[in-house]
């Protein structure tokens, strides 16, 4: 992918203040894009915009559709148009066995990891269209495909999001726009290398490629499937989990 693979085109990052989303950004401003920085931590965001240079910070609640609505628009007003979206915004939530799991943390989960999505994709869509095509990158994870003890809603929303994704991504890929899924396995963060070292070993043990990932690996698949290069690429879910699956 060259350094310009992005140039002249506009895009926008929910969760783009940190971890794979901060990343996801750096490599898509680097390629020559103009970059909407999205995120509830206003402040995070707009310090990475101002690192990056031609971007802008949004603040919002994903979850909150008329926010995600506004999103886009201030994205246009400030930039001419979209042609990238990568929907990155998600939260974990509490662990509880599915019968004790209290209903306003479902709801949460549910709203930030999935209500989200369709959300975006509903505005990020007309835009899209508007410019004369696009590509989406919808984040899921390797809980789109296996489960996890303790996290329905989590889980429930990345299998879902996977629906979603190719449900879209039939609809619009006569009208130019690809919509695709990537799944990370556990990520290498500042909060997980603060675990108690046999806790963040286990981890570990659960890829067999021996160690966990990077953001930067993740945004680098990402980046791949918004270019030129990923064309003939649409309605798919890319992993990129060390091998965790393959156990």
């Amino acid at each position: 992918m060259s350094t310009a693979a992005f140039a002249d085109k506009v895009a926008i990052v929910t969760g783009g203040a940190s971890g794979i989303g901060e990343a996801v950004c750096r490599r898509l401003s680097a390629g020559g894009a103009k970059v909407v920085v999205a995120d509830f931590n206003g402040e995070a965001a707009q310090a990475l915009a101002d690192t990056l240079g031609n971007a802008i910070a949004v603040q919002l609640d994903v979850a909150d559709a008329e926010a995600v609505r506004r999103m886009v628009e201030r994205s246009v007003e400030a930039f001419g148009a979209l042609h990238l979206a990568v929907n990155n915004a998600g939260i974990g939530g509490p662990s509880h066995p599915t019968a004790d799991y209290p209903l306003e943390d479902w709801h949460r989960v549910i709203g930030v990891n999935l209500h989200s999505v369709m959300y975006s994709m509903k505005y990020e869509i007309p835009a899209m269209l508007a410019a004369g095509g696009g590509a989406i990158v919808n984040m899921a994870s390797i809980l789109g495909s296996v489960g996890w003890s303790g996290s329905i809603p989590y889980v429930a929303a990345k299998h879902a999001l996977l629906g979603m994704t190719k449900t879209a991504a039939m609809e619009y890929a006569p009208k130019g726009i690809r919509i695709n899924a990537v799944g990370p396995g556990f990520i290498d963060t500042p909060l997980l290398s603060n675990l108690d070292p046999q806790v963040y070993a286990s981890l570990v043990g659960l890829h067999p490629i021996g160690r966990l990932g990077t953001a930067d690996e993740v945004a680098a698949l990402t980046c791949f499937l918004l270019s030129g290069d990923a064309g003939f690429i649409t309605g798919s879910y890319h992993l990129v989990d060390g091998g965790y699956t393959t156990r």
